[in-house]
């Protein structure tokens, strides 16, 4: 029966179809992850020469990593709206807008002027197209982790959630791979007059596979039982503000830790160290094909032993290897510097993959997708938007890798103690309310 508000058609069963819905779910994932990475990868190596050319290297950085958090920024105001309406009226159409969005923008960052060009123009186009990026974004990770969420059970929820979730890491792999291949085979010459623009082309492909996926799957039933509300977001905070700061909380070091370990690690290698790109391009390669598994693997591990355990080993782990991290940078060894990386996105991988079921759990279905998406995206105005900046400037204030692993350190702990406070849902049953909204009166 068509609820109030909602002009769906009827959801398919639960349980029918389970492998459409997570592809569809890690197709987006997976633009996400292909654009985002991509777009600080070039803010590291080509931004920063192309768009806010500088005297000084590591101000045009800085500047380039600017625009980049200029998309996390509008992050929250896209989970506003598109939480909003999800609720109201779907996860799936909200979705679809949200991938159509994301990829058109990556796909016109390709075909942009630079700054020999039109001036500082380029520089405002670029910002513009990165805002609509983080705009879309802001409402992609709640619905795509909804689709799965909603559809199974406490007891493999963690499991199906990171299957999706490792959309991330196969994005990240696709991004990293081409630009390893475009830097091994065009001089820096070619890659900066052209070379750049053609992974940002090749989104395309990724957008046309996933809308044609998401076309074909539908919201849970659980969805369809439940009665829409005005303001969903409002809700979330007025009902849930523990959960709310509970989950920002948890979010906040797989935020700047995944951004510090994908990003600046290019930044502080080529720039500090005098590497090679090419090396750290590599090194991310091997590392995303480790997190591809390791994802499913600690949400499988979150079903079992709950997720709270799961993430305390994430948040603590995070904080100790910063430690070693930078020092293993400082080698110059293309095998020490793959470890880095490795170890340090298998223990983001541990806060990652129980995420999304631990986030869903928080909530009731009326709610669910806002409060999901506030909770992931209003970490990103501290987090991932300025963590990559923040790396730099620090990097440039104390010339060592140290300063920075204080910094992600002091999210570890903050971290680390939001998720022993918090109550195990691991097996929560999500049609059971929290909280029941009174049924209404008749006038």
């Amino acid at each position: 029966m068509r609820k109030e508000g909602r002009a769906i058609s009827a959801p398919a069963p639960a349980g029918r179809g389970l492998g459409r819905i997570v592809t569809a779910s890690a197709a987006g994932m997976t633009l996400e992850a292909y654009d985002f990475l991509l777009y600080g990868s070039a803010a590291a190596l080509v931004f920063n020469k192309l768009f806010f050319p500088s005297d000084d290297p590591l101000v045009g950085t800085m500047l380039a990593f600017l625009s980049y958090a200029l998309g996390f920024f509008a992050r929250p105001l896209g989970g506003i709206v598109f939480g909003h309406f999800g609720d109201r009226i779907g996860r799936k159409p909200l979705l679809i807008v949200s991938l159509v969005l994301m990829g058109v923008a990556t796909f016109a960052i390709g075909l942009l002027p630079t700054y020999t060009v039109l001036g500082v123009w380029a520089a405002v186009l670029l910002c513009t197209l990165r805002l609509i990026q983080g705009f879309a974004l802001g409402g992609e990770w709640g619905g795509a982790m909804l689709l799965v969420a909603e559809r199974v059970d406490g007891r493999r929820r963690g499991f199906w959630t990171g299957v999706a979730e490792a959309g991330i890491p196969l994005g990240n792999l696709l991004a990293t791979a081409i630009l390893a291949v475009l830097a091994a085979v065009l001089d820096e010459a070619q890659f900066l007059s052209w070379g750049w623009r053609i992974p940002f082309l090749l989104s395309a492909v990724l957008l046309i596979v996933g809308f044609w996926v998401r076309r074909r799957v539908s919201d849970a039933p659980l969805f369809h039982e439940a009665r829409p509300t005005k303001a969903p977001a409002v809700e979330a905070l007025r009902r849930f503000p523990r959960q709310v700061l509970t989950c920002c909380a948890v979010r906040l070091t797989e935020n700047i830790a995944y951004y510090v370990v994908t990003a600046f690690v290019i930044v502080y290698v080529v720039e500090h160290t005098g590497g090679s790109s090419a090396v750290v391009l590599g090194a991310l390669v091997v590392a995303n094909l480790v997190q591809l598994v390791a994802t499913p693997a600690f949400g499988a591990v979150s079903d079992r032993v709950g997720r709270r355990p799961v993430l305390v080993l994430g948040a603590v782990g995070t904080g100790a290897w910063a430690f070693a991290f930078f020092p293993l940078l400082d080698t110059g060894s293309p095998a020490l510097i793959a470890t880095a990386m490795v170890v340090g996105l298998v223990f983001h991988s541990a806060l990652y993959g129980p995420q999304a079921a631990f986030f869903a759990e928080q909530f009731d279905t009326d709610v669910r997708y806002s409060g999901m998406s506030l909770s992931a995206q209003l970490p990103t105005l501290v987090g991932g938007s300025i963590a990559p900046f923040i790396a730099t400037a620090l990097l440039a204030a104390f010339g060592t890798g140290t300063a920075v692993a204080v910094y992600v350190l002091a999210s570890a702990v903050l971290t680390t103690v939001a998720a022993l406070l918090a109550h195990e849902t691991h097996r929560r049953d999500l049609a059971v309310p929290l909280h029941p909204v009174p049924e209404r009166t008749p006038s």
